[in-house]
């Protein structure tokens, strides 16, 4: 049991997290537009991927390839687009456990790991096909490496192989989204401490390391600038926006000064050979204050600010929380009873993130929908342009429907929308169909240029005969002229 225990503080977290991953990991058969765009990406040919790159989404191009690799593999459905954040998750909980645990113990490793494994971050982008999860996981296990580089006590060769290990982790981070560079400094600062505490040759070889992070991420970084209008899309930032992570940033700084009280009253004995270089709170508060503040005064210039870029804070989190409560709770009971309570209380937001209104919106649905109504023949147009991921994620649903904007098709155009066509020709096309079908967002927004005339013909042209909105998004039927036909039977 002695020796059990130890990796039960690992793998409980592990084992936690990925239940909770594939409870419910399909959503009701749903996926939202951010997936749609992993899904479109991930199925074209390496030389049609590597054409979407050159013009938008280099910044995702890694996480692109590798989804490319995974549909291949698994072949492609909703539990092979989320399988790898989840088991991401399960991986950054483990590495995490284990983190806390060598700097303040197996009641801290447990704890840690266990209270990431209930973050409602945690559990939303463990089921969402996106690189978020997997940026954590290696940012996990680069903290871990670093941590265990810091204790001074292994050899030239074990050494040199564990900084190309932390290298490699941060490096595929920055390669899955550069936003994790901000870890950089976190790390730094924690070195910093380290070497106050007697690690002498630690910075250098630290600096080595980041170094070669920093460059091997610097092309990605300079060729995501050209794609920069992407993210026009930010907001400023405003006292609302900041309010989530300041919060955070407060509960992270409680727990930091509970676990150095703890520390200072010597709550976990250790040999000398045993005690950490540094502790907790140099790891763990500098990851999550670090990333967050340092993307929140950006976001004061340049509107750059979303809590997803920078979801591997949380790990610094979870280091604090497992701190605190080791240092108050004193039993693995009550610690299972406060794990127990904190599941309950978080029920109702467990339940929300595995429905489809846990996202913005929903491709899927929309598409049934036009699958269902649709005859063959009608014309469908999409509002904005970008709504027609709704038919690259399901194309079996457009048989036989005649896109009117489109002339040239994503894959071709090296996008994810296509492009369209004139708007003269648009006019035209709409005004040889007698039925049209529309999917647009739920708030029915006319849109501009192109979307405007596709508009302007349906209200001069056409009357709205169906009207329906599903999971975010909207299927509207025109048809020709003042009035509506009579239904068909049965339908």
């Amino acid at each position: 049991m002695p020796t059990l225990r130890p990796a039960l503080g690992t793998t409980g977290p592990a084992a936690l997290t990925l239940l909770l991953g594939l409870w419910g990991i399909t959503r009701e058969d749903s996926m939202w537009r951010d997936e749609a765009a992993t899904w479109e990406a991930a199925h074209r040919s390496l030389p049609e991927l590597a054409h979407l790159l050159d013009r938008i989404d280099v910044v995702h191009g890694a996480y692109y390839l590798f989804m490319h690799g995974v549909f291949a593999f698994l072949g492609d459905s909703l539990l092979a687009l989320r399988l790898p954040s989840v088991l991401a998750m399960a991986g950054a909980a483990a590495a995490l456990a284990a983190t806390a645990r060598r700097l303040s113990g197996p009641r801290a490793g447990l704890a840690a790991g266990t209270a990431f494994a209930l973050m409602p971050s945690t559990q939303h982008y463990a089921q969402e096909g996106r690189s978020y999860a997997l940026v954590a996981a290696a940012v996990a296990v680069a903290t871990l490496i670093l941590v265990a580089l810091m204790d001074g006590r292994r050899g030239r060769g074990p050494t040199a192989r564990l900084w190309a290990a932390y290298t490699t982790a941060l490096l595929v981070a920055a390669l899955l989204n550069w936003f994790s560079l901000l870890a950089l400094p976190a790390h730094a600062a924690t070195v910093l401490l380290a070497h106050r505490r007697g690690a002498a040759r630690l910075p250098s070889r630290w600096l080595a390391a980041a170094s070669v992070v920093v460059v091997g991420a610097l092309p990605l970084v300079l060729a995501s600038r050209s794609q920069a209008r992407q993210v026009a899309w930010i907001r400023p930032l405003t006292w609302s926006t900041a309010l989530a992570p300041l919060l955070l940033l407060a509960v992270g700084l409680l727990c930091a000064r509970l676990s150095r009280r703890r520390a200072g009253t010597a709550a976990a004995p250790r040999t000398a050979s045993a005690a950490p270089v540094v502790p907790v709170v140099s790891v763990g508060l500098p990851l999550l204050a670090f990333p967050v503040v340092t993307l929140l005064l950006v976001s004061l210039v340049r509107p750059l600010y979303i809590d997803r870029y920078v979801l591997y804070a949380d790990l610094g989190l979870g280091l604090l929380i497992g701190a605190a409560l080791a240092g108050v709770v004193r039993s693995r009971r009550l610690l299972t009873a406060l794990v127990l309570a904190a599941s309950a209380a978080l029920l109702p937001l467990q339940l929300d993130l595995r429905t489809p209104q846990s996202r913005v919106d929903d491709v899927l649905a929309p598409a049934e929908t036009v699958g269902r109504t649709s005859r063959p023949g009608d014309g469908v147009l999409f509002i904005p342009s970008w709504r027609r991921d709704t038919a690259e994620v399901s194309p079996g649903s457009f048989t036989g429907l005649d896109d009117l904007a489109l002339a040239e098709s994503p894959a071709a155009s090296g996008s994810l929308q296509g492009r369209e066509t004139a708007p003269a020709h648009l006019r035209r096309a709409m005004l040889r169909k007698h039925r049209i079908l529309v999917v647009a967002d739920a708030d029915d927004h006319p849109g501009g240029g192109r979307d405007a005339v596709k508009r302007r013909v349906l209200v001069e042209h056409f009357t709205r005969c169906t009207d329906t909105e599903v999971r975010g998004r909207r299927v509207q039927g025109y048809e020709r002229g003042p009035r509506c036909a009579a239904p068909r039977p049965g339908s």
